[in-house]
């Protein structure tokens, strides 16, 4: 199993988690994923489903958190 995942949405670099303490912390490649800097998610499955939900709150317009 790998420590390091790299997160693609829709072909744009979100970021990379990173294996880390019963978790993955993810690391923002761009403004736009910057909301997500830090945070720790179960899985880096679980950190690609909340960047795409950036892309798509950004879409359309809202501020999701």
């Amino acid at each position: 199993m790998s420590d390091t995942y790299i997160i693609e949405v829709r072909s744009e670099p979100a970021g990379i988690v990173v294996r880390d303490r019963g978790g993955f912390r993810f690391f923002a490649a761009s403004e736009t994923f910057q909301r997500m800097e830090g945070q720790y998610f179960r899985s880096a499955r679980e950190a690609e489903r909340e960047a795409l939900a950036q892309v798509s709150a950004r879409r359309d317009g809202s501020d999701a958190a």
